[in-house]
């Protein structure tokens, strides 16, 4: 079940100059709430970020540092949350002829003092993606 879609704004660290400041689009799944069965899920949180327009900075170049602030700001246990960057597909070039398909892509981090640092990135893939697609257009 969705429980919160909005846009999701961070400050960074470079004081005045507010370097790294950025925001993206948030939306956070409970997969506990909801649909009841009886299955047991390892991650029940499910959090997708994706980039918005208007930002000074991509999520990518900040996922850490949004990572933990998410983790923190609406009390998520990391080690029971997947996190998900979502590109959606989009055109480019002269008469927007060339595509570049959508992406989903995990990042695993380690968590020390509760904060996330060395993420890794890998793309979703069947049938994990096929399921994160459905929350996605649900």
């Amino acid at each position: 079940m969705l429980i919160h879609d909005d846009i999701f704004s961070w400050h960074g660290w470079g004081g005045k100059l507010m370097l790294g400041s950025g925001k993206c689009r948030l939306r956070i799944y409970d997969l506990k709430k909801g649909i009841k069965n009886d299955l047991m899920h390892l991650r029940p949180i499910i959090v997708i970020v994706s980039d918005v327009p208007d930002s000074k900075m991509e999520v990518r170049s900040a996922t850490s540092h949004v990572a933990t602030l998410v983790a923190k700001e609406f009390n998520i246990d990391p080690h029971r949350m997947l996190w998900i960057e979502y590109y959606p597909e989009h055109t480019y070039g002269v008469d927007d002829k060339y595509l570049i398909s959508e992406k989903f892509d995990a990042v695993e981090f380690t968590w020390h003092d509760g904060n996330a640092i060395q993420p890794k990135w890998r793309t979703l893939k069947p049938p994990l993606l096929d399921e994160i697609k459905k929350l996605v257009n649900s």
